[in-house]
């Protein structure tokens, strides 16, 4: 018995649906290690720091969310071989890439991850389970949100623009 509050369907739900967000986030903080060794190119050292700093944030989350399925009485999936199982994230092809492509990889997982957190923080809300729908919101979407843009910043192609030179223009 968990005297949490919440009813066996609902600590269910939560437990399954989580285990999805966990794997995909197992996937995206791999897919952020592989893509910090092989950053290569004039923003190299930028993205290197960047991607190894994204790559533990993931995997604070992995915690959390891995702690919130046991919360509910669930069993956190952590075999390498059942993340690659059941998760939705796409794998890459071996090797290495170029920049912007791992660059949209790392995108589209969080966009895979996002579409899933915010379908299962209104349905866990739905279910009165708020601790979930917390740690979705605050943790998983929040930090997802955030990553995806300063990696949408790398990949916009802003041209440079001369100075004016004494107030005039060239």
């Amino acid at each position: 018995m968990f005297p949490l509050g919440l009813s066996f369907e609902a600590r269910m739900y939560s437990c399954e649906r989580l285990n999805q967000v966990l794997a995909d986030t197992q996937i995206l903080h791999s897919l952020y290690k592989k893509h910090h060794w092989l950053m290569r190119g004039p923003t190299f050292y930028q993205l290197h720091l960047l991607l190894d700093k994204h790559a533990d944030e993931q995997l604070k989350l992995v915690d959390l969310i891995a702690e919130r399925v046991q919360t509910l009485g669930g069993v956190a999936v952590g075999d390498p071989r059942h993340v690659a199982e059941i998760t939705a994230v796409p794998r890459p092809p071996n090797g290495a890439e170029e920049v912007p492509a791992m660059l949209s990889r790392l995108l589209e997982a969080h966009e895979t991850i996002l579409i899933t957190a915010h379908e299962v923080a209104a349905r866990a809300q739905e279910m009165g389970d708020d601790g979930t729908n917390d740690l979705l919101v605050s943790d998983v979407i929040r930090t997802g949100e955030l990553q995806a843009w300063f990696l949408i910043e790398h990949l916009v192609d802003t041209p440079l623009v001369e100075a004016p030179h004494n107030g005039r223009s060239r």
